[in-house]
């Protein structure tokens, strides 16, 4: 399989990875913070405005790859604090629409750069 990465623009990279790898049906995106964004000035806003962020950053990368929110089949939400939960569900229902990708979203210590969420997703490519 030959892999072809996407960069999104305005987002940046904090390490060695791509933004997201093309393999074939699916592309796999990176998980995005808030302050991945190269125009995020607030780093420290609130989760729900961290959430909206991760998903303009998602988005940019997917402008990038020809793909959008619709195409979005699993979700992987990483929470620093739970109680965050409902505050980013209710940004999340705002995102998507019925039916819901799969989704899975866990607690955890740390996350890169400080941030208090970090997302990712995977897309099935529909052939054109």
């Amino acid at each position: 399989m030959n892999r072809k990465s996407y960069t999104g623009k305005n987002v940046s990279v904090s390490g060695p990875y791509s933004h997201a790898i093309d393999a074939g049906n699916y592309i796999f995106f990176s998980g995005q913070v808030a302050k991945n964004s190269t125009t995020y000035v607030e780093e420290t806003g609130s989760i729900k405005e961290q959430t909206k962020q991760c998903f303009i950053n998602l988005q940019e990368v997917m402008k990038a790859s020809s793909v959008g929110l619709d195409d979005v089949v699993k979700v992987n939400v990483y929470l620093t604090k739970m109680k965050y939960f409902e505050d980013m569900n209710e940004v999340y229902r705002k995102i998507f629409k019925e039916p819901f990708p799969a989704r899975t979203c866990v607690g955890v210590q740390e996350l890169p750069l400080g941030a208090d969420i970090e997302i990712e997703v995977v897309v099935y490519k529909k052939s054109k």
